[in-house]
């Protein structure tokens, strides 16, 4: 069984609804614990208009790395999310697998630790709370660090759950 960090966000339709459904989601395909962070709200990156709302989740499964995606862009699909959605366009849900266990995967459709993470003060202070020790396992940069190395952006934290 292997430790997984999984990016959550939306920033159309009811996104704490959506975010909520996809907790529900995360909880059943965990074959064990699951930590969830507090949800936090930020600008839009590229051409998006609209806030997003993100957190992330550390689950444990089973599944291959290719298996997991699979099951996490069906269930995006599930949710209504367009097939080739523009890059950094608004999206419905979004579901990545930001780090592996230790595992670092150079493919065409799967990059662990996920090639944009490091730049995302929305998936990095999520992370940073409920794993406040992690190390990218690719570069071993403590994850204080990238939060301090990360481009600054309008982002707080918010009082909903999911």
């Amino acid at each position: 069984m292997e430790s997984v960090i999984i990016g959550v966000g939306s920033n159309l339709g009811e996104r704490l609804q959506i975010l909520q459904q996809a907790g529900t989601f995360l909880e059943a395909l965990s074959s064990g614990s699951i930590k969830k962070a507090s949800i936090w709200e930020s600008e839009p990156i590229g051409p998006s208009k609209f806030p997003f709302l993100n957190t992330v989740a550390k689950i444990e499964t089973e599944k291959s790395p290719a298996k997991l995606l699979r099951s996490l862009k069906e269930f995006e699909q599930d949710m209504g999310r367009e097939k080739n959605p523009e890059r950094w366009g608004p999206r419905i849900l979004d579901l990545d697998i930001i780090a592996f266990g230790d595992l670092v995967i150079q493919k065409e459709n799967l990059i662990i630790p996920h090639s944009e993470y490091r730049r995302r003060l929305f998936v990095l202070l999520p992370l940073q709370e409920i794993e406040a020790e992690w190390m990218d396992p690719s570069t071993q940069t403590s994850i204080s660090d990238m939060v301090t190395e990360a481009p600054n952006m309008q982002i707080h934290k918010t009082d909903h759950t999911w």
